[in-house]
């Protein structure tokens, strides 16, 4: 189909304002040096990388696998649905809510083990009761991953002892953190500094705390997870949030991880701004079908936000193109455009347009 190009100047006259130039400044400023072995900083509304070291390096990352690992189980399961904890998950190494074989937890509480106090054995519980076996479930995180457009990262069980076959880069674990922020559910748990679940036959239940000391120390702070091996050394993704923009800091193999964390994330929140260029649903303009004299209006399936440090000019271009041949009667949500945005003559975003009414 050929498509008709729409001048951005004919719509201005149409849609007041429709093009537009934004100007914003920004200084030749660097992030704060990373110590570890690898870093990336992204935006977590856009998907923007604003810093990374070493990013593309496979490593292991320890207990920031249960990141993919909540994600998977709040994707493929009610995390009201009640478990019984099976023999393999009592007494696994490592980190521990000290879960005995045959006592039952619902799935959520599970997860606050997961996540607050990275219990190991939490991670083989849901691994079971979510895919059936360890063996299962990695391949159902594996998936999540490539989901996630993680490419480089590969995981063999659900907690993040090491496997020489158990790696990721920064960048993707940067990825698959940006999708689990995503989740309501992931957010609330990563986010709460304790949590009390239950611990049957004891008369009491437990309590458990977050790790992330990032929460107590850092305004803005929402998440995410810590890790520890002996192979993998500190490791770190933290998040935090101003206004409307989010920003997520993955560190692998870093010692000082809370304060270079911190440091990063501060210094994004506090140079660089995130501008909406396109708003979902918006209406972007009007089309006009070849079998009628009325013109009809168009809205954008998707939304687009730009983030630029604070003080840097930059200019930005909307272009709308009608397909051609449209015609009428015409069901509310067809697509009949497209609209591009572009950095001088880079695409940044594309979106589909569709018509917001039923046309007889």
């Amino acid at each position: 189909m050929q498509r008709k190009k729409i001048s951005l100047i004919f719509l201005a006259v149409v849609l007041v304002g429709f093009m537009f130039s934004i100007k914003e400044t920004r200084t030749a400023h660097a992030f704060p040096a990373c110590s570890g072995k690898a870093c990336a900083v992204i935006e977590v509304n856009s998907g923007k990388i604003l810093y990374e070291k070493n990013a593309d390096a496979r490593l292991p990352m320890a207990s920031t696998t249960k990141i993919a690992t909540a994600i998977t189980v709040i994707e493929n399961c009610d995390i009201s649905m009640t478990v019984k904890v099976p023999q393999e998950a009592q007494g696994v190494e490592g980190s521990s809510i000290y879960l005995k074989a045959g006592e039952t937890l619902t799935v959520k509480e599970l997860l606050y083990g997961l996540m607050l106090q990275s219990g190991n054995d939490s991670a083989v519980a849901l691994a079971v009761a979510v895919g059936g076996s360890v063996e299962n479930f990695a391949e159902m995180m594996n998936k999540t991953a490539r989901k996630c457009g993680a490419e480089n990262t590969h995981f063999v069980n659900p907690h993040g002892l090491h496997d020489d076959k158990h790696y990721t880069t920064a960048h993707d674990l940067a990825l698959i953190s940006v999708h689990a922020m995503k989740n309501p559910e992931f957010r609330n748990i990563v986010s709460a500094k304790s949590a009390e679940i239950s611990n049957e036959g004891t008369g009491h239940n437990r309590i458990i705390y977050n790790k992330n000391k990032l929460l107590k120390n850092l305004d803005g702070a929402t998440g995410v997870k810590t890790g520890y091996t002996k192979a993998a050394g500190r490791c770190f993704v933290g998040s935090a949030k101003k206004g409307n923009m989010e920003l997520i800091c993955v560190l692998l193999n870093c010692g000082p991880m809370f304060e270079e964390c911190k440091e990063i994330l501060q210094y994004g929140l506090s140079h660089y701004i995130i501008t909406d260029i396109v708003v979902k649903n918006e209406l972007v303009g009007y089309f006009r079908p070849v079998n009628s004299d009325k013109y009809y209006v168009a809205a954008a399936s998707e939304g687009f936000s730009n983030i630029t440090q604070a003080d840097e000019k930059e200019e930005i271009r909307k272009e709308v193109v009608f397909y051609d041949n449209i015609a009428v009667p015409l069901k509310s949500g067809s697509v009949v455009g497209i609209l591009k945005v572009y950095r001088e003559k880079e695409l940044l975003f594309s979106t589909k347009l569709y018509n917001i009414e039923d046309i007889k």
